[in-house]
């Protein structure tokens, strides 16, 4: 998905679903007006319900739906779906790639999003997980999440655990909020960034204007820390494309594709961050989670899994080694 540290500790840095700064426009508006303006596609039921439960806070405190916002406020969290969304069981063809009594590693397939939320109320993961396996629906306290711990984009493939019980999602969110998870991406970018290898941190916060956005901003300005390292390794079409890796230390909602655009080379495919004419080569935005690392929540043995490219992704990689093999006349 891929998804900020929130106090609410039930979920990981990845899942803080949104923060937003007030600006000047808005000072002085009631607090569930903000959000039914801000929010378009929540019910104001779902709103007023998530103000109540305090799901969504002003500056990480709870606060009722009359409160007057203040300039420079930061209103943050994510909305509860649980009085309207009841989880339906779907029959999925799931990439598994590892199972025992306590964690799924799966890779996802991308057109998939992870959980139901606004507009997407059945054919997310969740729904095949749950098929899969009933036990999951215990796993966690929020029951439209149940055993996620992390998230990727929809359009984002790759490698996620997934918990299967309550005690495995606490230490599972607990690892990821203390950054004890190692998260490699692969990507491919429009140019090749200046350096072979390199890091960037940046801090990452809703754009001020485009509410959908994410953006390069201070803290004052509502950025969260986040850091990421690129190293680049191959590259296509004499500088047109780069194959890079990516490692992320934070879990900010788009932080590779907001960081690889801020020292332009967006993702191929990123309809939001990339060129406003979305590349014919690219069938999605070509993001992919290839790696997750960490130490298993029962056993302690550190434990790694690959997911290899999804297969759309791969044949975009193969049609521009075929392209460049021809053009140096060497296939």
């Amino acid at each position: 998905m891929d998804a900020s540290c929130s106090d609410n500790s039930r979920f990981a840095e990845d899942l803080n679903d949104f923060e937003i700064e007030v600006d000047e426009t808005q000072a002085g508006q009631r607090f569930d007006r903000f959000l039914s303006a801000m929010l378009p596609d929540y019910s104001r039921s779902v709103l007023s319900s998530s103000i109540k439960k305090g799901t969504i806070k002003v500056n990480d405190i709870p606060k009722k739906s009359s409160y007057k916002l203040k300039l420079g406020e930061i209103v943050s969290g994510w909305c509860d779906y649980q009085d309207e969304i009841e989880i339906t069981p779907e029959k999925m063809d799931l990439t598994i790639l590892y199972e025992d009594e306590w964690i799924i590693i799966l890779s996802k397939s991308p057109d998939m999003v992870v959980h139901p939320g606004a507009g997407n109320l059945s054919g997310t993961l969740v729904n095949g997980l749950v098929a899969h396996c009933s036990q999951i629906m215990s796993a966690g306290d929020d029951a439209t999440r149940p055993g996620i711990v992390h998230r990727l984009d929809k359009d984002t493939s790759g490698v996620m655990v997934v918990a299967k019980n309550a005690q495995t999602h606490q230490q599972l969110a607990d690892m990821f909020k203390n950054r004890r998870v190692q998260k490699t991406y692969q990507a491919l970018l429009h140019g090749v960034p200046k350096e072979k290898e390199g890091r960037i941190v940046a801090p990452i916060g809703r754009h001020p204007v485009q509410r959908k956005k994410m953006s390069i901003r201070t803290e004052g300005q509502g950025g969260r820390y986040a850091a990421s390292s690129w190293k680049v390794l191959v590259t296509y079409g004499q500088g047109k494309y780069s194959f890079v890796e990516v490692h992320i230390e934070t879990g900010r909602t788009h932080q590779i594709r907001v960081h690889m655009a801020s020292i332009g080379c967006p993702v191929v495919g990123d309809e939001l961050y990339g060129p406003r004419k979305v590349d014919p080569v690219a069938p999605r935005q070509l993001l992919h989670a290839c790696c997750l690392e960490f130490e298993h929540p029962y056993t302690g043995k550190t434990m790694s899994f690959r997911a290899p490219l999804w297969p759309d992704f791969a044949r975009v990689v193969e049609l521009l080694e075929e392209v460049d093999c021809s053009a140096e006349g060497q296939c």
